[in-house]
């Protein structure tokens, strides 16, 4: 009876066994999804918008992107981890998936409640924005004005926790000011806050300021970046004003819920590979202040960096 158990044991495992392989072969069969969990317009929005059609020629099936913006990026990552890990359901990821997990209680983690695909995008910085029809020219202008005008002066940001918050105290402390954050659910609506004279400055990775900036609607004080951008070649960036190790750079990835099956991870990285580095992939990145991150990009590649990302932060 026991041989008989363990015989039908293993036929049944053998069966599951195939069952998983013939599905993983004809991996992907439907569409996938691309969570991008702020607003659309903002940092990793843009990069998952000129990815996802080149993945879907890839591939042969549709990609499509989904916003799901809210609580610093919490809202979309949680969807994706209590998403069936096939696949189908990625998260395109960036910092904020590392510095929630140090300044918020988040129900996940970046390493143990994913499964890492590959990096799509590396950059931009941070830059200090303000209304094209400002009176500050200058940081050291923003500055004076928030000295003479205290809990008066409101900044824009994309919620706690966040690069940009994270930018704002560290000035504030800096400077000795006391300028407010005001969350946005992205990068896309803090811009156009700024662009509206709703606040008096922000806070925002340049992608969604390209074109504010391009109007006049808007002005770029400064870059949070150890360099200057390519983009930007005249703003000075908050090292060269004097506000030490103000360095907030940032990057863009792909993460799928944890326990998905390695076979689709692995033809996720090749397509994402090979999409990234078509001919025009890294020039329509280039006005973002982002580029291509270097070969080979593998999904542990892209681990290993969110590992230092997390020691880093830390």
């Amino acid at each position: 009876m026991r041989r008989r158990l363990l015989s039908l044991l293993s036929l049944v495992s053998a069966t599951i066994a195939l069952m998983i392989a013939a599905r993983a072969e004809s991996f992907p069969s439907r569409t996938i999804t691309l969570i991008v969990s702020f607003a659309p317009g903002g940092l990793t929005d843009v990069p998952a918008r000129i990815l996802a059609p080149k993945l879907q020629k890839l591939l042969g099936q549709s990609v499509v992107v989904e916003n799901k913006a809210g609580a610093s990026g919490v809202v979309g990552a949680n969807y994706v981890v209590h998403a069936a890990p096939d696949g189908y359901t990625l998260l395109v990821s960036g910092i904020s998936e590392v510095q929630n997990f140090y300044y918020i209680h988040v129900p996940y983690h970046v390493l143990t409640d994913f499964s890492p695909v590959a990096m799509i995008a590396d950059g931009p910085p941070l830059v200090l924005i303000v209304n094209g029809k400002a009176p500050f020219k200058t940081v050291a202008d923003l500055v004076a004005y928030a000295k003479a005008n205290p809990q008066k002066t409101n900044v824009a940001t994309t919620g706690p926790a966040t690069s940009p918050a994270i930018a704002l105290s560290q000035l504030n402390a800096l400077a000795g000011t006391a300028m407010v954050a005001v969350p946005f659910k992205g990068s896309g609506p803090d811009a156009t806050a700024v662009a509206s004279g709703t606040v008096e400055a922000g806070f925002t990775f340049y992608p969604p300021v390209a074109g504010l900036v391009a109007s006049g609607q808007v002005r770029v004080l400064a870059v949070a970046s150890a360099h200057r951008m390519s983009s930007l070649p005249n703003v000075p960036t908050m090292d060269e004003l004097g506000f030490r190790n103000f360095d907030h750079d940032a990057f863009v990835g792909l993460l799928a819920p944890r326990n998905t099956p390695q076979s689709a991870i692995a033809i996720l990285n090749k397509a994402a590979n090979e999409s990234i580095h078509a001919p025009d992939y890294a020039r329509r990145l280039e006005p973002f202040g982002m580029t291509v991150p270097p070969p080979p990009n593998t999904a542990d590649d892209y681990r290993q960096f969110l590992k230092k990302q997390i020691a880093f932060q830390g």
